[in-house]
């Protein structure tokens, strides 16, 4: 899935991976997490003419459409956006108690796999801090969490979780995120000499031989594109 989607990924790839597999998208705004997400998932898709789900809690669907295109990303049929931004402003209105997202969004799966059945092959939260901030009860959030990525995993899904993560800090929030999942991809920005260069790194990945040297990422016409390492 990693080496032949986006260009230069076989960088820092020397085995590829199989699913499930659930991993942990992180880094700060501007970062290309979204962008990342998206790219690696239609470029999937368009290889293997299987199906995929975004499920989006901050930014609209149509904003998000429009990025992609504004970086060289055509969205395939194959993958289904799942806008629940508007769901949340309703849900503030009428429902006192509040929905319960992770349940939702379980449901949302569920019914992808029955319809879709083994052709239902990826899928990604944007993001879950986002998810966090809309649950009322945040008692026992690492076994609440564990008991989702492992629901995750029983649909056989390669999955993608986006958070939002400061430059040095750890990938936890409030579940030991960084511990429960498979993978964990840090996007970041690196700034020296009055120079801004994104960069990707993969902290872990299980089952998977890769680098985990800092690899510049710029915005393509076709998308994104790692190149070479970052020296410090």
């Amino acid at each position: 899935m990693f080496k032949d989607t986006i260009p230069g990924l076989e960088r820092i790839f020397t085995t590829d991976t199989e699913s499930p597999k659930v991993v942990l998208v992180t880094g700060p705004p501007g970062s290309l997490k979204t962008s990342f997400c998206y790219d690696i998932m239609t470029k999937y898709l368009e290889e293997t003419g299987n199906s995929g789900l975004y499920v989006t809690l901050e930014e609209p669907k149509k904003s998000q459409v429009k990025n992609m295109k504004d970086i060289g990303v055509d969205l395939v049929d194959e993958l289904q956006i799942s806008d629940i931004t508007d769901l949340r402003e309703i849900d503030q209105i009428v429902d006192e108690e509040g929905t319960d997202y992770v349940e939702f969004i379980e449901d949302i799966l569920r019914h992808r796999k029955d319809e879709k059945g083994d052709q239902f092959t990826i899928f990604a939260l944007d993001s879950l801090g986002a998810l966090y901030s809309l649950m009322e009860n945040r008692e026992n959030m690492r076994k609440r969490m564990f008991s989702f990525f492992n629901f995750l995993r029983e649909l056989n899904l390669y999955c993608f979780i986006v958070m939002e993560r400061t430059q040095g800090s750890e990938a936890n929030l409030l579940g030991d995120e960084g511990f429960l999942v498979d993978g964990l991809i840090s996007l970041s920005i690196d700034r020296k000499k009055g120079k801004l260069t994104r960069y990707l790194q993969v902290e872990k990945m299980r089952a998977c031989n890769h680098t985990m040297e800092k690899h510049a990422l710029e915005v393509g016409k076709d998308g994104l594109k790692v190149l070479g390492p970052l020296f410090e």
